[in-house]
C-alpha cells in the first residue's frame, strides 16, 4: 500500500505539473534560427511535433499509474509489475520536460546605469 501512495503522490507532484509547464513552452524557441524559411518551418514542425509526443506520454503514462495505483489502493489488490516500470519512465519523461520546454525563460539582467554624472 506503501508503493502505490508513493506512486500516486510522485505522480500527482511531479508528472502533472510537467504536463502542464511544458503546454505553456510548446511553441517556445530558443537558439539559432536559420536564414531559409523553409528549413525553419521543417524544424518549428518537428520541434513542436516531437514536444507534443512527449506530453502526450508523460499524460498517458500518468492516467495508467494513477488508474492502476488508486484501484489497487481500493480494492486491496496487487499491482502489475510493469505499472511500476511505467511510474519510472513517468518520472524521468517528466523530469526531461521540465529541464527542456518546461521551465520558465529567464529575464535578461538589466544593465547597471552608467555613471555619467560622477
Amino acid at each position: 500500500m506503501a508503493l502505490e501512495l508513493l506512486m500516486v503522490a510522485g505522480v500527482l507532484l511531479l508528472a502533472v505539473p510537467a504536463v502542464v509547464l511544458g503546454s505553456g513552452g510548446l511553441h517556445r524557441r530558443s537558439g539559432h534560427h536559420s536564414s531559409d524559411a523553409g528549413a525553419d518551418r521543417v524544424s518549428l514542425v518537428l520541434l513542436v511535433s516531437m514536444r507534443l509526443l512527449t506530453l502526450l506520454l508523460v499524460a498517458v503514462l500518468s492516467v495508467v499509474v494513477l488508474v492502476c495505483a488508486v484501484g489497487a489502493i481500493v480494492r486491496d489488490l496487487e499491482m502489475p509489475s510493469l505499472v511500476s516500470v511505467f511510474f519510472v519512465l513517468d518520472l524521468l519523461l517528466a523530469v526531461l520536460v521540465v529541464l527542456t520546454f518546461g521551465r520558465r525563460d529567464r529575464r535578461r539582467a538589466r544593465r547597471r546605469a552608467t555613471p555619467a554624472g560622477r
